[in-house]
């Protein structure tokens, strides 16, 4: 796993995010969901495993779940799982915070 500096820091990444508002990062190609919820972060795959819609344009409910904008499907912020198992979980990706910056492994 490589380690990704996304921000200088912590609170640079709460700044720039808005809570419960999923973000768009393309990270060595590949692209990643970054939610605030809760003063925490989750980082899951971008795109639906359903129907391939970005992610990024979907909202977050009330059960911390990313809610995909064609067809509803919801995935867990924290594990991936789609909650219907009707269609491939989502790949999460580490974060890791410390004095040096905001990191995202992939």
């Amino acid at each position: 796993m490589e380690w990704v500096r996304i921000f200088p820091s912590s609170n640079a990444a709460r700044e720039k995010l808005v809570e419960n508002r999923p973000q768009l990062l393309i990270v060595h190609g590949k692209r990643i969901c970054l939610v605030l919820r809760n003063t925490k972060f989750y980082a899951v795959e971008d795109t639906c495993t359903h129907s391939g819609e970005s992610l990024s344009k979907g909202t977050i409910n009330y059960l911390g779940e990313i809610v995909c904008p064609w067809h509803a499907y919801r995935f867990s912020l924290q594990s991936g799982r789609e909650s219907g198992e009707r269609s491939r979980d989502l790949i999460n990706y580490v974060i890791r915070e410390d004095e040096t910056g905001f990191y995202i492994g992939v």
